[in-house]
């Protein structure tokens, strides 16, 4: 399995850095590579929900496979190369000093074939530079959503 992880501290409450994860639909919000985000199945939050994401020419499939409030939020991702499969993000959150300690990670299954162990290493790549971008949205909206509580 091919993996990625990133750590953040972001300076809201889990509650809040959750309430946005949760509002599973409306990533394309704060994650400014994403043009357009929706629901494509009646749940709307929790294991089961599905969204459409649009990235440039790209649509992915995201299905929440793990909904525990304020702890944990994972994914599967479809629409990638079916060289790559299908890669499982995950969202863990952790209360801290300073707010939250979030981490995001990323696992793409691999293969004995070369060929798909250097496409989920080149997939995994893209998907890294993804989680920086998306853990600096995550990070400028809560502060927004932060400072319009306190106005």
């Amino acid at each position: 399995m091919a993996a990625s992880s990133m750590d953040i501290t972001i300076n809201a409450p889990t509650e809040d850095v959750w309430a946005i994860l949760a509002d599973f639909p409306s990533i394309s919000m704060w994650v400014p590579m994403i043009q357009h985000s929706c629901l494509i199945t009646q749940e709307t939050s929790g294991v089961g929900a599905a969204r459409r994401v649009q990235i440039a020419q790209q649509a992915l499939i995201e299905t929440v496979t793990v909904w525990e409030p304020q702890r944990r939020l994972a994914y599967t991702i479809e629409g990638m190369p079916p060289i790559v499969g299908i890669a499982t993000t995950t969202w863990t959150l952790q209360p801290s000093p300073k707010g939250t300690r979030g981490t995001i990670s990323t696992e793409i299954p691999s293969s004995r074939n070369p060929a798909k162990r250097f496409a989920a290493a080149k997939a995994l790549e893209r998907m890294s530079l993804a989680a920086r971008l998306m853990t600096t949205g995550l990070r400028q909206e809560a502060a927004t959503r932060g400072k319009k509580v306190t106005q």
